[in-house]
């Protein structure tokens, strides 16, 4: 048996650690806050069990899945881990500081990847002294139902490190995409302007909220509008998503529209908070 760490219990965290438990690692679920890693199991709970009951996972499997979870508020968990995803907070000094402590704690053959969005997997690599072991490993939400993994290559990641990741991928029933390593990648660097082009839209008043999110799914067969989207993913981090752009690329192309960062200001972040383009009741 095989076992991971995942560092980070939020959304995306717990989703990775309930998918690897799902395929049978050995799994700890880390996380500064004693909190956060409670309502990280309490997640992972919920979502098993929606599972069991649509029949995509059997009572017994669930149970199973279940005891392979461990949890853990010190990064000292690692120690024991072939493998350790990063899904902490989009900042680079919070993930710079995390791979540093990685890098002495898990062990000198474990891989060490990042769930990353858009920061460099090259500049993480840099506060380790394994920058071959070091590879981004974007998931993306919902982790237990979206295919795609995108496996980010930095400058310094080895073809072993790249095909071990890419086969783990695999192994997690998920549809691994080699992309190398670049401001937001392939995923946020196209998605993000399109999310930031519609909350123009709506600034400008060209159309409401509703009204963007109609087009985009009657019009170009989107199955989330892409206001609907950014509520999901968090205004915050769409926010964190464009600065990269900005910084990385070009700064006037990439320019976060003024309403997307006044929202933020307010704390409507979307879903997390209950208020964003839309207003969540669950």
């Amino acid at each position: 048996m095989s076992k991971v760490a995942v560092v980070g219990a939020g959304t995306m965290g717990n989703g990775i650690a309930h998918v690897f438990a799902q395929h049978g690692w050995a799994t700890v679920l880390t996380d500064v806050s004693p909190g956060a890693v409670q309502s990280g199991l309490a997640a992972i709970e919920r979502n098993t069990e929606k599972q069991a009951s649509k029949g995509v996972i059997t009572a017994l499997q669930r149970r199973d899945l279940l005891a392979r979870i461990a949890s853990a508020t010190s990064l000292e968990a690692v120690k024991d881990a072939e493998l350790v995803v990063e899904a902490a907070t989009e900042n680079p000094d919070i993930k710079f500081d995390i791979f540093e402590d990685l890098d002495r704690l898990a062990p000198k053959g474990a891989i060490l990847a990042s769930n990353t969005s858009s920061i460099s997997i090259t500049e993480i690599a840099k506060q380790t002294r394994r920058p071959d072991r070091i590879i981004g490993m974007h998931f993306m939400n919902p982790v237990p139902l979206m295919p795609l993994v995108e496996i980010v290559k930095g400058k310094e990641t080895s073809a072993d490190t790249v095909a071990k990741t890419v086969e783990i991928a695999k192994q997690l029933g998920k549809i691994p995409v080699e992309v190398n390593d670049a401001p937001g990648f392939v995923s946020n660097r196209v998605l993000m302007p399109m999310i930031n082009e519609a909350i123009f839209c709506v600034d400008e008043g060209v159309a409401t909220p509703e009204a963007v999110d109609q087009v985009m799914k009657l019009g170009m067969n989107h199955p989330l509008g892409p206001l609907a989207l950014a509520d999901l993913i968090g205004l915050d981090v769409c926010l964190a998503i464009m600065k990269v752009l900005q910084d990385g690329l070009d700064a006037q192309k990439y320019r976060p529209a003024p309403l997307l960062e006044k929202m933020v200001a307010n704390g409507q972040l979307g879903r997390k908070s209950g208020q964003g383009f839309y207003v969540y009741r669950d």
